[in-house]
């Protein structure tokens, strides 16, 4: 099976289609840096949303989602965004969990993996 890679980068491809899956990198808001969770969730599914389609997909194929929040206590307001943009009745298995990001700027980060 060949691998293809998506916006290779030195360090890491933004993302990687194998065997009719296609797995995200987490992404993180860099033009709403700084922003509210909100904001950043909303542009990070817009993100999501470009590379799905440069994969061949669309989130209806959703099959995972991580989600990284550096302070839980935004979970409503990431889930606001989400809620809005995620296709019901194709909702991925999903995780949330707290944790420090790569900078502090960053207020959201988000990795899924879905079906071509």
């Amino acid at each position: 099976m060949t691998i293809r890679r998506i916006d290779v980068g030195p360090r890491m491809s933004a993302a990687v289609v194998h065997g009719g899956t296609v797995y995200l990198a987490g992404q993180v808001a860099d033009k709403k840096k700084g922003a509210s969770v909100a904001e950043q969730t909303a542009e990070i599914l817009s993100i999501i949303d470009g590379l799905l389609a440069q994969a061949g997909t669309d989130k209806t194929k959703l099959l995972s989602a991580t989600i990284y929040l550096p302070d839980i206590s935004t979970f409503a307001q990431m889930n606001g965004e989400w809620d809005k943009w995620v296709s019901p009745g194709n909702t991925p298995a999903r995780a949330t969990v707290e944790a420090k990001l790569a900078a502090a700027d960053y207020k959201v980060e988000i990795a899924v993996i879905a079906a071509v």
